[in-house]
């Protein structure tokens, strides 16, 4: 099964990568596949590639549902 979540941008490294937030878990990304990535966005991250943009209303909606899925968000990234 694949995953991908949800992760908020806290940081843009340069254009191919981005430090993002998912829980408690800060990681380093790919931005090979998403453009215009700014600090605040949403992205869609599947094994350390984000696959592309997200709204805030819907990132949470699917984080509340990991959650309520009895995830872990910190081994879903």
């Amino acid at each position: 099964m694949c995953l991908a979540v949800p992760a908020e941008v806290i940081e843009v490294v340069d254009a191919t990568r981005a430090r993002v937030r998912l829980g408690g878990v800060v990681k380093e990304i790919a931005l090979h596949l998403v453009e215009d990535v700014a600090v605040g966005d949403y992205l869609l991250v599947h094994v350390g590639f984000a696959l592309g943009k997200i709204d805030a209303v819907e990132a949470q909606r699917t984080l509340e549902a990991l959650q309520a899925a009895g995830e872990s968000l910190e081994d879903a990234a």
